[in-house]
C-alpha cells in the first residue's frame, strides 16, 4: 500500500470518530446532566471534523498524479 492509500485511510477514520465524538458529547450535553464543557468539547470536535476533511482535500490535490498502489 502507498503512503497515500494508507493516509486516506487514516483520514477517513479520523473524520469519523471526530464527528462521532460530536455527537456523542452533543447527546450527553442534551441530556439532563448536560454541562457546558459537553457542548464546548462537542463543537470542538465538529471543528476538527471539518479541519480533517479539508486536510484531506489538499491532501488529494498535492499527490494527484501519485497512484493508490
Amino acid at each position: 500500500m502507498s503512503l497515500k492509500a494508507i493516509h486516506l485511510i487514516f483520514v477517513n477514520a479520523l473524520t469519523a470518530l471526530s464527528f462521532g465524538c460530536a455527537i456523542w458529547k452533543f447527546m450527553d450535553y442534551r441530556s439532563a446532566d448536560g454541562t457546558t464543557g459537553d457542548l464546548l468539547f462537542s463543537l470542538a470536535a465538529v471543528a476538527v471534523g471539518v479541519l480533517v476533511i479539508i486536510y484531506g482535500r489538499y491532501f488529494l490535490k498535492k499527490l494527484k498524479k501519485m497512484s493508490y498502489l
